[in-house]
């Protein structure tokens, strides 16, 4: 490709709404542009490299043992209303309706079409394992898209299905295809862990979201907390809203204080944790804190020992809810009559719920750590007052489930050792989904005995967009992206110095007809530009290599630079194309 055809336009500063590094130089380098919040158009350079991250999960995908499909972007909402997703997807979900008046919507996952598909084709436990994937645009309505690629409302997925008879079948079909995500990956240039993630609205008992860690956060590209063990023999890892932790004694009884008695006590100007504790001269191991959730449009109020935090998809999936936020004060003042900071569980089921939220009473959860408490400090749902010396038995008895946010330093549950804590950018996922889909859809299949059974399912998603964006994060420096060779768009950059000097024109052209030939991608600056033009615009695209024909022609040598390292060698023409072809000979096809 002549860069004078290219069709790319680079830019001088980076994007205003641009936050992380691999969405301003994606911007910068000419890869993707805006068309519309969240939404991007692929240009010619991002397009190669999305083809090439394709190809290697095709490559992968097949080796084990999974079939390539393709199914439509626009769904049918009855299929949606069978699996009950309809209604608790969320907002997310970008439901329309065609010309005669029928449900549709823009696919953010299969999960509904592949069931449909698998009812339709399985009949018997002799077709079975199945694996089906797809390479596919979806489409989710992010409340708040961001980060570029990373965080768009559309983007490229692989997303896979398998299909087995058995939790044994299926568990062999999640260790295939966990192992397959680490080979795709690796030969992506990307290390990733596997970490315990919630299953979201996907659903299942078993999942792991495929993390690159981000250690330097000097972008804050990662959009996850990633806790982790470093005990090799240990390797536990987790997400955020999954992580757990064992905790260090602590002193949990208010009557060490001289709160025994269960009284009401005025606490004025006393809005934070902090504030109270050093009012009450206690430690905030013996105050329960309160949080008011608005979860599907019923209240919640979770509970939780106040030196802790809340996990909020914790206290979500706790409830068993579909979308959660934290209530406004305006809320707090019109539900408990009190303002935040003194609000608390005692005579919870007293109080009365607006009508414009839905449920009978406030729902009440309460964090594991909390169980432990005695004579404690709550909040008495009347502003600078409070509640000492409570215990469970003074109020109604709630929900105890884990909904704490794991902390570093905590132990890890599994083998004591200190937890750290780390960014991550979500690449991938996987899903044991059990039966969720198979019976809400009766999609069955007739066993050894000619009973019908529900296909035990599992998922496999990869992020393809999200993949080379996150290239990008880990292969970059000040001046640009250093894309792997493996999924760059062009291996080789050449460029003449001056298009006017015809000894270096005739170099250049030489070497990049040879490499042509070898089957290498290379690209000819032939563009009339300022040499450190040129230069720029190779170390911001990001071509692995470049060999640039300057005046040193004129002694037989041309100067090859490697972008990674950024190492420069003088060689022959001639040596130049042969260590290129030697380098990406592995990667040609």
């Amino acid at each position: 490709m002549k860069m004078s055809r290219l069709f790319v336009q680079t830019l001088r500063e980076y994007p205003s709404d641009a936050e992380v590094i691999s969405h301003k130089l994606l911007v910068r380098a000419g890869y993707i542009r805006k068309l519309a919040q969240g939404v991007y158009n692929y240009m010619p350079l991002m397009w190669r490299v999305l083809k090439k991250v394709e190809n290697i999960v095709r490559e992968e995908m097949d080796a084990a043992g999974a079939q390539e499909m393709l199914m439509p972007f626009v769904q049918p909402e009855e299929l949606w209303q069978e699996s009950g997703r309809w209604n608790v997807y969320g907002k997310e979900l970008m439901r329309l309706k065609d010309r005669h008046g029928r449900g549709m919507c823009l696919g953010p996952t299969h999960e509904e079409v592949i069931t449909s598909v698998a009812r339709e084709g399985i009949k018997s436990y002799k077709q079975l394992p199945v694996n089906l994937y797809q390479i596919q645009s979806k489409f989710r309505d992010e409340v708040r898209p961001r980060y570029g690629l990373l965080r768009g409302r559309e983007f490229i997925m692989k997303d896979a299905y398998s299909f087995d008879s058995s939790q044994e079948g299926l568990e062999k079909s999640y260790a295939d295809m966990a192992k397959a995500y680490y080979k795709i990956f690796e030969r992506c240039g990307l290390e990733t862990k596997a970490v315990q993630s919630d299953s979201g609205a996907i659903g299942g008992a078993v999942s792991h979201e495929y993390m690159v860690l981000i250690d330097d956060n000097e972008n804050n590209a990662g959009e996850n907390d990633v806790f982790f063990c470093k005990n090799k023999s240990c390797g536990y890892a987790a997400n955020a809203n999954h992580a757990v932790s064992v905790l260090e004694s602590a002193e949990v009884d208010g009557a060490k204080f001289g709160f025994s008695e269960f009284k009401k006590v005025d606490t004025p100007n006393t809005t934070t944790i902090e504030e109270l504790a050093a009012f009450l001269k206690i430690p905030a191991t013996v105050i329960l804190k309160s949080m008011i959730y608005v979860a599907d449009n019923k209240i919640v109020m979770a509970l939780i020992r106040a030196d802790k935090a809340f996990e909020e998809t914790k206290v979500m999936n706790a409830v068993g809810a579909n979308e959660i936020r934290s209530a406004a004060p305006a809320e707090l003042e019109a539900i408990f009559g009190a303002s935040k900071g003194f609000v608390g569980p005692k005579d919870i089921e007293q109080v009365k719920i607006p009508e414009e939220y839905e449920g009978e009473k406030i729902t009440v959860v309460a964090d594991l750590t909390a169980q432990e408490m005695k004579n404690f400090v709550i909040g008495a749902n009347e502003t600078d007052k409070h509640f000492t010396g409570v215990n469970w038995s003074d109020l109604n008895t709630p929900i105890f489930a884990d909904i704490r946010l794991v902390e570093a330093g905590e132990k890890c549950p599994d083998c004591g050792e200190p937890l750290y804590v780390t960014k991550g950018i979500e690449v991938g996922n996987i899903f044991q989904l059990g039966t969720k889909y198979s019976k809400a859809m009766n999609a069955v299949y007739l066993d050894e005995n000619g009973k019908t059974q529900p296909f035990i399912m599992g998922c496999y998603g990869i992020g393809i967009s999200r993949t080379a964006a996150a290239a990008v994060e880990r292969h970059h420096d000040e001046h640009g992206i250093k894309w792997p060779i493996a999924i760059a768009p062009y291996h080789v950059d050449i460029v003449p110095v001056n298009i006017q000097d015809e000894l270096q024109m005739k170099v250049a052209n030489e070497i990049y007809e040879k490499l042509l030939a070898a089957k290498v991608e290379a690209v000819l600056d032939d563009r009339d530009e300022r040499a450190g033009v040129k230069f720029k615009d190779a170390d911001l695209i990001g071509f692995p290599f470049r060999i640039t024909v300057g005046k040193t022609i004129t002694e037989g040598l041309v100067e090859f630079k490697v972008r990674e390292t950024d190492e420069v060698f003088k060689v022959k023409p001639e040596e130049a194309a042969e260590k290129i072809i030697e380098y990406v000979k592995p990667y040609i096809k």
